[in-house]
């Protein structure tokens, strides 16, 4: 008797392997910080030398439901060495990354894409805000890597928008929503970054293009300085869910954001709409310092912090969470990737 074997021929059908599929949750496991339950959400590889970029590719989908559903991922355990292959799981998620303009803080690209967080002195700490809310637009997603965590201190604190934001009163969001935020930047008066590098030319006629696109008015004055005001947002929509946000710079530019040795001193010096940057209301009526400090009593007590171990990485959407920088020792570095340039509909160019 013979047998015949038909591979794709006439005879017996040729089997075909099933796919095999593979669930999000196989490679890894999921889980949160201890006393901080699902913010941030914290996944870690299951297996030893998974490739970060390859299973994040794979698993976009997936990942893009968790981060609405909780605001920031934490990935930890994963092989990632250095800036490039962190560029390289950014870019697995993201294929719109960006540059840094209109800048509030010095940084340096250090890869295609990816910067240094803020530079500001150690002794610092840096509040909880919503990146670049200060602007027309501003990235919805943000990447922060840690290259070298600091001996002592150096959290990146984060907090939930939207617990914040039902925790503002009705009467505070009222009074926001009907004057909006206005923000007045002085360059180059020698505390703050000269116009130059905030907006990365030396051309001044690029400066006023900009100014102009955005709605922002600018003003050059003696000894190649410059000043701009813009009325900007109090609250933003999620571009996904459709959520109401609190979404503006008001504590931070604010004077009363300053110590107040730092304060008296500026004070001393200039006027109200002279300081480095300061924000009103966009009438140009002043803000009331306890509101903002109310404002921030509800950042700090919706604050989670953990510490920073190398290799780590942190997805945040922007509109979801806020975060900021504790103050630290020795050396660090935390390096930041930001993608999808959200343009806010308020905006009228001039």
């Amino acid at each position: 008797m013979t047998s015949k074997t038909d591979i794709g021929g006439s005879g017996i059908s040729a089997r075909r392997r099933a796919p095999v599929k593979v669930s999000a949750t196989s490679l890894v496991k999921v889980g949160s910080l201890p006393g901080a339950e699902g913010f941030p959400l914290v996944v870690e590889p299951n297996l030893e030398g998974l490739d970060a970029a390859g299973w994040a590719a794979s698993h976009k989908a997936w990942l893009d439901e968790k981060l609405l559903e909780s605001g920031a991922i934490l990935f930890r355990g994963f092989r990632v060495p250095d800036a490039f292959a962190f560029r390289d799981f950014v870019g697995a998620l993201s294929s719109e990354l960006l540059d840094y303009l209109e800048r509030a803080a010095p940084r340096t690209q250090v890869a295609p894409n990816v910067f240094t967080s803020t530079e500001f002195a150690a002794d610092q700490s840096i509040p909880l805000h919503h990146e670049m809310s200060y602007s027309h637009n501003w990235p919805s997603r943000l990447w922060f890597f840690c290259d070298v965590p600091s001996p002592v201190g150096g959290a990146t604190p984060l907090a939930p928008e939207r617990r914040v934001t039902a925790r503002i009163p009705a009467d505070i969001k009222e009074r926001f929503l009907a004057k909006k935020v206005m923000y007045v930047r002085n360059y180059g008066e020698g505390v703050d970054l000269p116009w130059q590098d905030a907006f990365q030319t030396r051309e001044r006629a690029e400066v006023e293009r900009y100014c102009r696109g955005c709605g922002m008015t600018y003003e050059w004055r003696d000894g190649d300085r410059l000043r701009t005001r813009a009325i900007r947002q109090v609250m933003a929509n999620h571009p996904r869910t459709g959520e109401a946000l609190w979404f503006n710079h008001a504590p931070i530019f604010h004077e009363t954001n300053l110590v107040p040795e730092v304060r008296e001193g500026l004070r001393a010096q200039f006027r109200p709409d002279e300081m480095p940057r300061n924000a009103f209301y966009g009438d140009g009526s002043p803000l009331e310092p306890e509101v903002l400090e109310h404002l921030r009593r509800i950042y700090d007590e919706s604050t989670v912090r953990f510490p920073w171990q190398q290799g780590d990485i942190l997805m945040v959407d922007n509109f979801l969470a806020v975060h900021g920088r504790d103050p630290f020792e020795g050396e660090r570095s935390i390096l930041v990737s930001m993608a999808e340039l959200y343009v806010s509909p308020d905006v009228v160019p001039a």
